[in-house]
């Protein structure tokens, strides 16, 4: 089989993979890539040349340093500012997606989105108004504001380092500002005056997950008790019969929440057990143990445990996971009391269901241990965090450097990932960030995704394989003119990124876009912004951008709600982009 076919059914099945999305988009990229270097399409001193390429450098950095941002404490501050001018809805979209908008042109949209989230929502609580009609706007908000800069979302990355590998010099920091932010503020115009109202009121996730705090009851040992003197963990199978989980045992009132598993229950002892009524009731006959009230339980040595309320952002380490083997218990000492997906409230089986993105999971424990447990597996608290006022002095050391690195960058005195790598020092330096936060800020899967797709979209170009394509597309619009071709262009790149991950497309279709500009003998910059908006615009799925996957769960939305603001949206992004792409980079 010649090259190119081998790379176009590869492509072919990454796309399927993509689609089908039962398997992690990153593992489905590079076992392509790794089948690619077998079969020879690949060369074996190329095939992980794309984790060294300057674009996924550049990402890593970026992600590390919209965490400091994040941590310094400047992001809530400007938040808390901005929710100060929220009155009605259409304000509160307007200055929400404003900021989401603003924020994800220097940090990562997905960053800007998962900071603002919880303000949003705490925003709505406050005025009673359902989640789900601001979440989506703020989601499309932040999408359409990573348009703006070339580090406000990876595609934009991607294109820019691949322009200086093709025509000789990459797009700078602000070149994709003009066009960028003309779609982003006509995006956010129509959202704020007409767009919110085609939003599906969807159930609120969260009012579902207020049941299951009623599941949790105490229950005394006593003399005549089957469990005294035993061990939790030998009393597994009467647990999973029951359908029951034991969160916490108070002794001497005092409470116990970890290594429960090895703890050796006394008479006296209450346990706390979480399950559906009947269940706790069938455990409390097994076992012959008492029902009491809270107010019965002396507790008064201890602090309460708490509950929170996450949702599974898609970078999250538990997704594909059950909280068993996680060790959100055994680790953590924390309990799963409850998951809310798509509409459903899941509380049986909770510990062998495994945890999906955008999922959002009702936790209980003690509150350090929550809080280094969110960190750690990658959830998102929906809580909104009141800011430190130390921090604000580090908050604005933060934007200080970073505003310095990228004035650096722009004006060429310092290489792009040299001043982002110095901003990052400077903030591990000043103990703006964390050293173990640095790694735990990289979203792996996404760096895995774009080093494996690299190789894989240049094989497309040695094997002739966007030549091909181009002379396919130029065929089927033989007569029309440059601009129809421009807009075509833009309308499938945007359907591309609505089903498949943004990056692989940006990655498959920028090529595509230089070879059909020269067979066309036009400005290629055209064509290649042109692969950059509609890469950014993925509004008609929650598959298509992380954004649209981490409101899915907290907004209540099904799948087949995204197309009804969506569609009106990327009809706004095509009537503003093709006229802008031609004023500013002319044919």
């Amino acid at each position: 089989m010649p090259d190119q076919s081998i790379v176009f059914l590869l492509i072919a099945t990454i796309f399927v993979f993509f689609i089908w999305n039962k398997v992690r988009y990153d593992l489905v990229a590079f076992a392509a890539l790794i089948i690619a270097s077998v079969l020879g399409v690949v060369s074996k001193e190329e095939v992980f040349d794309g984790f060294g390429h300057p674009a996924v450098i550049i990402v890593a950095l970026v992600l590390v340093i919209s965490r400091g941002l994040i941590y310094s404490g400047a992001v809530e501050i400007i938040t808390k500012q901005a929710s100060k001018l929220v009155s009605g809805i259409q304000s509160h979209i307007v200055v929400m997606g404003s900021v989401s908008a603003l924020l994800s042109g220097v940090i990562n949209n997905i960053a800007a989105l998962a900071v603002l989230m919880p303000a949003d929502m705490q925003l709505n609580k406050k005025n009673k108004r359902s989640v789900s009609s601001t979440l989506m706007p703020l989601s499309f908000a932040s999408i359409l504001g990573g348009m703006v800069t070339m580090i406000g979302t990876a595609p934009n990355v991607v294109i820019a380092q691949y322009r200086g590998e093709v025509l000789g010099t990459p797009y700078s920091m602000f070149d994709f500002s003009l066009v960028g932010g003309i779609v982003a503020l006509s995006g956010i115009i129509f959202i704020a005056l007409f767009g919110w109202r085609l939003v599906p009121q969807a159930e609120n996730n969260l009012e579902m997950l207020k049941d299951i705090r009623e599941y949790i009851a105490n229950l005394e040992v006593t003399n005549d008790s089957e469990i005294n003197n035993k061990y939790i963990y030998s009393l597994i199978d009467i647990i999973q019969d029951s359908d029951v989980c034991i969160i916490g045992i108070i002794r001497n009132g005092k409470q116990i929440t970890h290594n429960l598993r090895y703890e050796r229950i006394v008479q006296g002892d209450v346990l706390i057990v979480e399950g559906e009524v009947d269940a706790i009731d069938q455990f409390g006959n097994k076992t012959n143990t008492t029902h009491v009230s809270m107010d019965e339980t002396d507790t008064s040595d201890t602090e309460s445990p708490q509950l929170s309320e996450v949702v599974v952002p898609a970078n999250s380490k538990a997704i594909g996971r059950t909280v068993i083997s996680i060790g959100l218990l055994s680790r953590y000492g924390i309990s799963l009391l409850g998951i809310s997906r798509a509409g459903k409230k899941i509380i049986s089986s909770v510990g062998t269901t495994k945890i999906l993105a955008g999922d959002i999971l009702l936790l209980h424990g003690d509150q350090d241990q929550l809080s280094f447990a969110i960190d750690t597996v990658g959830f998102l608290s929906l809580a909104d965090r009141e800011i430190e006022i130390p921090q604000r002095k580090k908050a604005w050391m933060a934007i200080a450097a970073f505003i310095v690195a990228i004035a650096l960058a722009t004006f060429n005195f310092v290489y792009l990932p040299i001043a982002l790598s110095a901003v990052i020092v400077f903030y591990i330096a000043t103990g703006i960030i964390p050293v173990h936060q640095v790694y735990q800020s990289i979203s792996w899967p996404i760096i895995i995704l774009l080093g494996s797709m690299i190789p894989i979209g240049n094989a497309l170009t040695t094997t002739g394989g966007t030549e091909t394509i181009a002379n396919l597309i130029i065929s089927w619009t033989d007569g029309l003119s440059p601009v129809i071709i421009l807009a075509i262009l833009l309308v499938v790149t945007m359907t591309l990124s609505d089903v498949l991950n943004n990056v692989a497309t940006v990655i498959i279709a920028a090529p595509i876009s230089i070879d059909i500009a020269q067979k066309l003998s036009v400005n290629p910059d055209a064509f290649l912004m042109a692969v950059a908006v509609g890469a950014s615009c993925a509004f008609l799925t929650p598959i298509g951008h992380q954004n649209n996957t981490l409101i899915m769960g907290p907004g209540g939305y099904k799948f087949s709600d995204y197309w009804h603001l969506g569609l009106p949206l990327e009809i706004i992004v095509l009537i503003t982009g093709v006229p802008s792409i031609l004023y500013f980079w002319p044919l």
